[in-house]
């Protein structure tokens, strides 16, 4: 029997939960180490939205859940797994024909709304509890994706590395992992006819750029990251003809 977790949204005389509209979207911190992260979907088309946290604004992050029907008009989703109650979120919307964006990142807000008891000259009344199913949501989500926050567009179903991506200035971002144990990392780089282009060896810097003009041309390129000797993920990257 799967099992449903009522997430009670109470009014006040003065002020109530609102889920902002996509890409915005609520982030309330409700206590018991209950992160509610929520919003209204208004968005054409929208074949998935994920929920990412990060201990920092700017990278780090990671899917946490991939919703299972992101075209629901008001939906979210209660995180109980966060280290602390003062962490990043940020959604990730993929749209139609290989479109995405990013929303903003945010850090949750204290719930302060209080019950207050109702007179019979009081108006204000409960709103209707909004239901999370949690019976099918998985813990963790493997799907990689970047940091940009603006739209491109992309061949339909293409999913960003989270490691090497293009950036929103065009140049290629390396993100790699954060690992508590120093690990060597390096990647190559080939053309799409697969042709070598270059190798990064031994890299000390963990979050770092590599300027477009290496590459030559725009296009699609394929990388293979390694860590300490072990291939670790084979993917591809696309340059805008820009230069």
């Amino acid at each position: 029997m799967k099992k449903l977790i009522p997430l009670f949204l109470l009014f006040t005389t003065c002020k109530s939960f609102a889920q902002d509209t996509l890409p915005k979207f609520s982030l309330n911190n409700v206590g018991n180490n209950r992160i509610i992260v929520s919003w209204t979907n208004t968005l054409p088309d929208v074949k998935q939205i994920s929920i990412q946290r990060s201990f920092d604004s700017l990278s780090g992050f990671k899917t946490i859940l991939t919703v299972l029907d992101p075209t629901l008009p008001q939906n979210g989703f209660a995180d109980m797994t966060a280290t602390n109650d003062h962490m990043f979120y940020r959604l990730y919307i993929q749209q139609d024909k290989g479109m995405y964006q990013f929303s903003n990142t945010k850090r949750p807000i204290k719930d302060t709304i209080k019950t207050i008891t109702q007179s019979p000259l009081d108006s204000s009344k409960p709103a209707n509890p909004f239901v999370v199913n949690l019976g099918k949501f998985p813990g963790t989500d493997t799907i990689a994706t970047p940091n940009p926050v603006t739209v491109k567009s992309k061949p339909p179903g293409f999913i960003p590395s989270l490691h090497v991506y293009t950036y929103r200035d065009g140049n290629v971002n390396i993100n790699l992992p954060d690992d508590e144990k120093p690990k060597k990392y390096s990647i190559k780089f080939f053309d799409e006819e697969r042709a070598f282009l270059f190798e990064l060896k031994d890299i000390k810097e963990k979050n770092f750029k590599i300027d477009k003009a290496n590459f030559f041309h725009a296009g699609w390129f394929t990388f293979e990251l390694s860590e300490d000797g072990k291939l670790i993920e084979k993917h591809k990257f696309y340059l805008e003809k820009d230069f």
